[in-house]
């Protein structure tokens, strides 16, 4: 059997081991796969995992031993799945392996905005703390997350975790969701979309990307917002109208962003974020703990050992 691994880089990019996959059969592992190189390298074989690189209707089309697909990632909009169903083939995610390691920069950020960690200690690099008269300085507002009303968007599994690591803090919590008969767990206030946001001294996103929630964030709900309200996206870039964020961080409506996604990644070099004020951004790091990556490893080995057995499992399609 050949196993074809189109972008196996940012999995695997040297400290996990593929030995689970090469017991299944041939395993031609690639760094990244060009979208006009995916057909040429997955040629001839019957499973074939992907992170990023896109498998359309056209390739799959060119593709006749192709028998399962793996995608490396929960979300899994870079395949065509309908004509992955219509020719049979089966189309895997991984859920549930970055729970916890995306809740944990959730809450970095808020924790950096909080007490401007990395501004900070920029400042010390710069020598300001070095000029300083006193034995401590500050060159921004600091604030306690105790008694702070965190406000989620979305609570599902990694919005329930935040939340549980908000309340060790001191947190109260409020949470706006899709489902409005969902059981809110312990300690968690359900609220209106417009009250979390009025409401809330932070904001942090954990909905899924749909038509309805394409830029929850825009104008008009930057303008609810409290001026000391930060906001936290883990999510996905989209969520957020890239440019009514800046506008509002730079006219000082709201205090700070965190950010681990953007609308478009890599980012493009003139995001208008890149230059806001009080915004800070990881790149998309938010999943990437070894720990997480090392589950995501073991449950796509497991789903191919649940195809070859004749009862695919995680199955989108």
């Amino acid at each position: 059997m050949k196993i074809v691994v189109l972008d196996g880089y940012t999995l695997n990019p040297g400290d996990l081991s593929w030995e689970g996959l090469e017991a299944f059969g041939e395993l031609d592992v690639h760094d990244r796969s060009a979208p006009e190189l995916v057909v040429e390298r997955a040629q001839g074989a019957e499973i074939v995992l992907t992170n990023k690189s896109l498998i359309p209707a056209e390739a799959i089309a060119e593709l006749p031993e192709m028998k399962f697909v793996s995608v490396l990632a929960t979300g899994f909009n870079v395949v065509d799945v309908a004509a992955a169903r219509e020719r049979g083939i089966p189309v895997s995610n991984v859920p549930g392996y970055g729970t916890q390691a995306v809740a944990q920069i959730a809450i970095a950020h808020m924790l950096n905005l909080a007490q401007r960690v990395q501004a900070h200690s920029d400042s010390v690099h710069d020598g300001k703390w070095t000029d300083c008269p006193d034995f401590c300085f500050w060159d921004h507002t600091l604030v306690e997350l105790a008694g702070k009303t965190l406000g989620i968007v979305g609570l599902g599994s990694i919005g329930e975790a935040v939340a549980r690591l908000a309340q060790a803090f001191g947190m109260r919590v409020i949470a706006a969701t899709r489902d409005p008969l969902k059981p809110m767990p312990q300690g968690i206030e359900r609220v209106a979309i417009e009250d979390l946001f009025r409401d809330s001294d932070f904001v942090s996103l954990h909905c899924p990307l749909t038509e309805q929630t394409e830029h929850i964030i825009n104008e008009k709900s930057l303008a609810l917002m409290k001026p000391s309200a930060m906001l936290i996206n883990t999510g996905r870039g989209p969520l957020v109208d890239e440019q009514a964020l800046a506008d509002a961080l730079n006219a000082g409506r709201i205090a700070g962003a965190g950010l681990d996604v953007l609308s478009v990644e890599p980012s493009n070099a003139d995001n208008p974020l890149l230059g806001a004020k009080h915004c800070v951004i990881t790149p998309h790091i938010g999943w990437a703990t070894l720990e997480s990556r090392s589950r995501l490893m073991d449950i796509t080995v497991a789903n191919i050992e649940a195809f070859l057995r004749g009862e695919p499992q995680n199955v989108v399609n």
